[in-house]
């Protein structure tokens, strides 16, 4: 690598970036990726360990994996972590205060599965899955339409997580309204065929996500960031969209920013795609333009093959990163989030910003096995 190359990995990542109280020191942080290593819902010491090594290999924040809020219906894994409980809000303290020492941002994601939920399994065997209208991502039956109560105690449990993490020691919250998870299918028409003020045109199903963004931001002080993790495409639904046009995208951007979304986390496969035609903005690209929010971008940074993969057992190669260099260049976003890149190497923050790339491991799916 060439001393200018080094120079503008550095020049471009190595800035800090802030928002209200939060600080990271550089542009790169951990994207959230569930690792079903949390049994009884409780991060160990190895958990906060496996943190720890990517804020010491030069992350400057951590967004965790998602975690369960306190609703019975909320989780589909007795190993996916809670954030809830006295147990598991230890563990937690203990994951924020590690990471701390060694100059690391982090938030949690908060996350309600909705109907995805798998019945009958574990954390609460016999909680039903809820949605906005009861039925599947493929529009089958399942489960029930959520009730105004339902709709309450969703929302108080979002907004007792943000506080709780606020007071053990957390730097912001990431709410997860993407992938086609609860607050995502409120958002999409595919998944949302409610009649009442939840649903129906744009405005009306970004309610509930707004409605929850509000009482996590009246919940916590002002120093205290909320992001907010959206996504055009669903698991196993990736043809799906919650807006066609700019226009459309403006309509579900606005509730969501004036109820007090901070940053804009935009989940998309593959980074360097354009979202819209006749412009080659990314998601996030177009997210920060209409929104006036800062951004997260995240897809396939830094490997040769998108994340599904990995669960077919497909292996991905290191890549170099000179799009991703330009685009933050132009300002078309504020922060990248790195995923299986960061499984394979905790070394590749530190790595990119001195030049050292052709030393990064490459990615294997035989990781995702161990919590490494």
């Amino acid at each position: 690598m060439t001393d200018v190359t080094k120079t503008r990995n550095a020049d471009t990542l190595a800035r800090p970036f802030t928002v209200r109280g939060l600080t990271s020191r550089n542009r790169i942080a951990m994207a959230p990726m569930t690792r079903n290593f949390s049994p009884g819902g409780v991060p160990g010491r190895d958990v906060a360990d496996y943190y720890t090594r990517r804020a010491v290999g030069g992350v400057g924040l951590i967004i965790t994996e998602g975690t369960y809020i306190d609703h019975e219906s909320a989780g589909t894994s007795d190993r996916v972590p809670r954030f809830h409980g006295q147990d598991a809000l230890a563990g937690w303290a203990d994951v924020a205060d590690s990471v701390h020492r060694v100059g690391g941002a982090i938030i949690p994601q908060l996350w309600h599965v909705g109907v995805t939920r798998t019945e009958g399994a574990p954390p609460v065997v016999d909680a039903e899955p809820v949605g906005p209208s009861g039925v599947s991502l493929a529009g089958e039956p399942k489960g029930r339409a959520m009730t105004r109560k339902d709709l309450d105690d969703v929302i108080g449990a979002f907004a007792d997580a943000a506080a709780a993490a606020e007071r053990i020691g957390f730097d912001g919250v990431e709410l997860h309204g993407a992938h086609g998870y609860l607050i995502d299918q409120f958002l999409w028409a595919g998944s949302n065929r409610r009649t009442d003020a939840y649903g129906g045109d744009i405005v009306a199903r970004t309610r509930f996500a707004a409605e929850i963004v509000a009482a996590c931001r009246a919940a916590v002080s002002d120093a205290f960031p909320l992001f907010f993790r959206m996504s055009q495409w669903k698991m196993n639904t990736y043809d799906a969209k919650l807006a066609r046009t700019p226009g459309e995208l403006d309509t579900l951007l606005t509730p969501l920013a004036e109820a007090g979304v901070d940053v804009f986390h935009a989940s998309t496969r593959r980074y360097w795609l354009p979202e819209f035609d006749d412009s080659d903005l990314n998601l996030a690209g177009w997210v920060k333009k209409i929104s006036g929010r800062p951004t997260v971008t995240v897809g396939s940074v830094g490997l040769d093959g998108e994340f599904s993969g990995a669960f077919r057992g497909n292996d991905s190669a290191v890549t170099g990163i000179d799009d991703l260099l330009d685009r933050m260049e132009r300002d078309e976003f504020d922060m990248v989030a790195v995923g299986r890149a960061l499984i394979a190497d905790p070394e590749w923050p530190r790595k990119t910003l001195r030049g050292s790339t052709e030393d990064i491991a490459p990615f294997a799916a035989e990781m995702l096995k161990s919590l490494r």
